[in-house]
């Protein structure tokens, strides 16, 4: 199986950054709302980086599979909903701030707050694709005598 990359469409851009990377946020673009991160998962098709271990736990024997999947999708919401309420607070922080480039100068580095958004939006993105693949998986009954 091929790892598919995740990739955004310019609609979600600012000045040709995505939200994952810390420049987007450095040069005034919009944080995105949870549910606009999870759409653009699911438009992409991306499965997370632990897709194979996910695909893995889905080839066990039942009952093993069902309880290592739902164990696996517990795990993901748990962090999930941890990176929801970090980035929250990065993107109340980043709004108390004025993070403008002053005219004329030469800018090298983007700030903290900027990196830190930048990286609760991938991993609010891989627990997306997780709990997507998660609930793909656990929506089909697997063959409990295995014909």
């Amino acid at each position: 199986m091929t790892a598919r990359q995740f990739t955004t469409s310019e609609a979600y851009e600012h000045e040709g950054y995505c939200p994952g990377h810390p420049w987007y946020y450095f040069l005034g673009g919009r944080p995105r709302r949870p549910r606009e991160i999870l759409e653009v998962t699911r438009q992409n098709g991306y499965q997370g980086h632990a897709r194979e271990d996910i695909k893995a736990a889905d080839g066990m024997a039942e009952p093993k599979r069902s309880g290592t999947l739902r164990a696996m999708r517990d795990k993901f919401k748990a962090d999930l909903a941890r990176d929801i309420s970090r980035y929250r607070e990065c993107v109340r922080q980043l709004r108390k701030t004025d993070w403008k480039i002053p005219d004329g100068s030469e800018v090298v580095s983007s700030g903290d707050i900027h990196t830190a958004l930048s990286l609760k939006h991938n991993h609010m993105v891989n627990n997306f694709a997780h709990l997507i693949l998660l609930d793909e998986l656990l929506a089909k009954q697997a063959d409990l005598f295995d014909f």
